[in-house]
């Protein structure tokens, strides 16, 4: 750091507010550079996917609706967006999700073949897409504390993170009645489920996944 400040003209005080005003700069940009998660990843690669393959937009076309429901996104920042070289605000992903026509777990979420690819979300690591997913759309929590009753958790989830009218009447520690599952397979076109280990964590139950080969 350069600190001339003995210059009677007053060229010294000039040149060190110069500095501070540098080095105020980059301490701003070095807060702002946040390190992209996998859910932000995802959301990056979500946008451009929805916008590009499925819509069919321009990132001007997507810059205009967006700003069009009161949220404005520049294309070049929608560009930035996409390449995951900026984040999105939460009111950005809400306003993103209206635009497109998805929810927001759309965005959030890897889009994969199958419900056992495994996905990764921030904070959780690497779980089966479907319980992921389960999760996102406020289904079941995604993991369970095991020193803790599961129904206990089940319900503290429901209570504290879904309106009374939208609490699901299955059972804690079970994903749907066969009943629920049969029609949720049927209507879904999902095959298999999964389950909770004994530290909790979700995995891939029923059927195995399925081999690449032959």
């Amino acid at each position: 750091m350069e600190t001339k400040v003995s210059d009677s003209s007053g060229s010294g005080k000039i040149h060190l507010t110069r500095t501070l005003l540098r080095m105020a700069e980059e301490q701003k940009r070095r807060r702002g550079a946040v390190e992209m998660g996998p859910t932000a990843l995802a959301v990056a690669a979500n946008v451009r996917r929805i916008r590009d393959d499925v819509r069919g937009w321009s990132t001007y076309e997507l810059a205009g609706r967006l700003t069009k429901v009161g949220r404005p996104i520049a294309p070049s920042a929608v560009s930035k967006i996409e390449r995951g070289e900026r984040q999105v605000t939460v009111d950005e992903l809400a306003a993103l999700a209206i635009v497109l026509g998805v929810s927001p777990s759309a965005l959030m979420l890897p889009f994969t073949d199958g419900p056992d690819s495994p996905v990764a979300v921030t904070g959780a690591g690497d779980v089966p897409a479907l319980a992921a997913w389960e999760w996102a759309d406020g289904r079941t929590p995604l993991k369970f504390d095991p020193s803790r009753h599961p129904e206990d958790q089940w319900m503290e989830y429901t209570l504290y993170g879904r309106p009374a009218w939208l609490r699901p009447l299955r059972p804690g520690g079970e994903q749907y009645s066969a009943e629920q599952m049969k029609a949720y397979r049927e209507e879904g076109k999902v095959q298999g489920s999964f389950n909770w280990d004994e530290k909790g964590e979700p995995v891939w139950k029923y059927p195995p996944a399925r081999s690449t080969d032959g």
